[in-house]
């Protein structure tokens, strides 16, 4: 099988997964090595030179422009995922013109032309959003309250209807 190391007799038992775990078991043939799987043991191991590395680099996490200055060429960055887009483009600029390998992303240049295709997106939706409010105000017909509708002798007798029901309002 091309799976490298898998569990023993992971295939029984629906809820054990293919994950290594060590065969611990006083008749098991894995633990004696009598069956066909890989078992872990030290040959396996990688070189000490090459352990904790990504694409031959010592992966160094950057999270501000500062800490990209102290990069050395044997390292390579990985950008921290909590980072926005817009300190994250900054951060890709500068390791592009450094010419720093940036470890989590695949192609920058590719990176930064799909966030300003986003960016540049969302700004012409929410001018258009503004255009259509706008043009909604514009369209719609002001409501006129009912004091325009009335005549000047109307308006004389709703003042004065106002004026007697405050007087006698008893307080």
């Amino acid at each position: 099988m091309g799976k490298g190391f898998i569990r023993d007799d992971w295939y029984k038992k629906k809820r054990l997964s293919t994950s290594w775990r060590k065969p611990r078991g006083v008749n098991s043939k894995r633990r004696l090595k009598k069956g066909k799987e890989k078992i872990v043991s030290i040959g396996y191991g990688s070189p000490k030179r090459e352990k904790n590395q990504i694409k031959g680099k010592e992966p160094v996490r950057i999270s501000n422009l500062s800490q990209l200055s102290g990069i050395k060429s044997d390292q390579g960055i990985v950008i921290s995922g909590k980072i926005g887009a817009k300190k994250r483009c900054k951060l890709i600029q500068k390791a592009v013109e450094n010419k720093i390998m940036i470890l989590n992303i695949k192609d920058a240049q590719a990176y930064l032309n799909k966030i300003k295709e986003l960016k540049n997106k969302k700004s012409k939706e929410k001018e258009e959003k503004e255009k259509a409010k706008v043009k909604k105000e514009v369209t719609k017909p002001g409501k006129e309250s009912i004091e325009d509708k009335l005549s000047e002798e109307e308006k004389k007798e709703l003042e004065k209807k106002e004026v007697d029901r405050l007087l006698t309002k008893k307080f």
